[in-house]
């Protein structure tokens, strides 16, 4: 028999994994274009192409007068996840994601400007039905129970369509600035056992609210419908490729500059505030109760549909500085540091189901079920450093390494959001295959890491990932 403590580890990890999109540092990549991406991720005080728009604004200064750029590009995350808990063990099927760019840069005496499109995420992961970290969990009565058996799944994409402009204010200074609209969408199909339930009740990691609360409560009293409590399942997913079920769409905006001291030296800073969303939505979801007592027909548990709100779900603000050195002709050295406020945009992960009028919802109707869930990350101090070897005219070889902190407390640690990697090791190239076509490719390799959570359940993580971008110039 599994004991006690590993099935309430396993669905301990089922109630807070999927917080978020799955990343590299946190929710976001470490870097963002190939030359970047090959740079170990920095990009604020030199010419990162189209880009920019995502990096440091102020960068697009550094194009020539006259110039104009279409972009095209596309990533590739490939995490290998695993996870072991006493008998208990899975792997992760999520391990592949893919996200294109578009993009059109153009500079007009000194000011440059343009539009760009960024899928900034879509990661997540996979444990599919039947999965032995999912089988079974406690009642609310504390007996050992089966859980649903269905596919457990959690995935959150995020994308933004830039306005960026810079402005030359002297020949060595720019200014740069972009407003961004941003959505993000998320699946979810997860369960909570009964036992775990009950402790966000007594405010155990969480807590539970609502008039649907409030009845179940009433239900459960001696000769009431409910006499215990399995699991509940959420349960909101389109499974599309594109784009989650539940949808919000926002706004966010940066700041930049960059100053060249000498021809050996330039430096650059940028800000991004807090985006500002709206809460993720769909009409589509379904809550299921599944338990003992005259409210349920067998083992056949009580789903109720309605819509669901995921709340204050934002990307956080990050404040970045670095520096360009061109020792000679051939060779750039750049380094960055970069400070992400996760601890004010993740300190909790809220959702809200309010049950539609539908008549096989019975009582339920227009009820509401409130869950909060803490999540309480730790700021985030992200280093990353570069270097370019112009070997031809037409070629630059690029490598470099990012060092980042662990911005999850171990009490939240999970399988479902397993955000622990750390170091990034990349490399990459620039090849001008034309007087007007460019291609640029990077790697990175992420080393394993394990950590184990309050619960005592281990989980290691690793990934390899890719970059690749095509520009034209017009």
């Amino acid at each position: 028999m599994i004991s006690k403590s590993a099935v309430g580890a396993a669905l301990l990890v089922g109630l807070f994994g999927p917080l978020t999109v799955f990343a590299t540092n946190g929710m976001n990549l470490e870097g963002y274009g190939a030359k970047s991406h090959a740079l170990g991720g920095a990009s604020m005080a030199f010419d990162t192409g189209n880009s920019a728009a995502m990096n440091n604004t102020a960068t697009l200064g550094l194009m020539k007068n006259g110039q104009q750029e279409l972009g095209f590009g596309i990533r590739g995350l490939h995490p290998d996840i695993s996870v072991s808990y006493g008998p208990l063990s899975d792997t992760s099927d999520g391990t592949a994601y893919y996200m294109p760019s578009l993009s059109y840069m153009r500079k007009d005496g000194n000011i440059a400007w343009g539009a760009a499109f960024l899928a900034q995420g879509g990661m997540g992961t996979e444990y599919g039905n039947n999965s032995p970290l999912f089988q079974g969990g406690y009642s609310m009565l504390n007996t050992l129970v089966s859980m649903s058996g269905k596919e457990i799944r959690s995935e959150v994409g995020g994308g933004r369509l830039m306005f960026p402009l810079a402005w030359n204010i002297t020949p060595n200074t720019t200014i740069g600035a972009s407003l961004d609209l941003i959505w993000t969408s998320m699946d979810l199909q997860m369960d909570m056992d009964g036992a775990h339930f009950l402790g966000m009740i007594g405010g155990q990691g969480g807590s539970v609210s609502g008039s649907m609360y409030t009845a179940l409560g009433g239900m459960m009293v001696p000769g009431g419908a409910v006499t215990d409590i399995n699991y509940l399942r959420f349960d909101f997913s389109n499974n599309s490729s594109f784009i989650g079920e539940a949808i919000g769409y926002g706004t966010g905006a940066k700041i930049g500059m960059t100053h060249r001291f000498s021809e050996v030296l330039t430096v650059g800073g940028s800000y991004h505030t807090r985006s500002l969303i709206s809460d993720l939505e769909t009409s589509k979801a379904t809550l299921s109760f599944a338990g003992t007592g005259s409210a349920f027909s067998g083992s056949n548990p009580v789903s109720v549909t309605g819509t669901i709100k995921v709340m204050d779900f934002e990307w956080p603000s990050i404040l970045a500085a670095g520096f360009a050195l061109y020792p000679d002709e051939r060779w750039m050295i750049v380094g960055d540091v970069k400070y992400i406020d996760w601890s004010t945009a993740m300190k909790r992960f809220s959702m809200s189901f309010v049950a539609d009028n539908s008549a096989a919802n019975g009582g339920f109707v227009g009820q509401i079920l409130d869950v909060e869930m803490k999540q309480e990350w730790k700021d985030q101090a992200v280093f990353s450093i570069g270097a370019q070897y112009k070997a031809t005219d037409r070629l630059a070889l690029r490598a470099g390494a990012s060092f980042s902190t662990n911005p999850v407390p171990d009490s939240y640690l999970n399988p479902l959001f397993p955000a622990i990697t750390k170091n990034h090791y990349t490399g990459g190239f620039g090849y001008r295959m034309t007087d007007t076509s460019t291609v640029a490719a990077a790697l990175s390799l992420v080393p394993k890491v394990s950590a184990t959570n309050i619960d005592g359940m281990a989980i290691s993580h690793s990934q390899i990932n890719w970059s690749l971008n095509y520009t034209h110039s017009l």
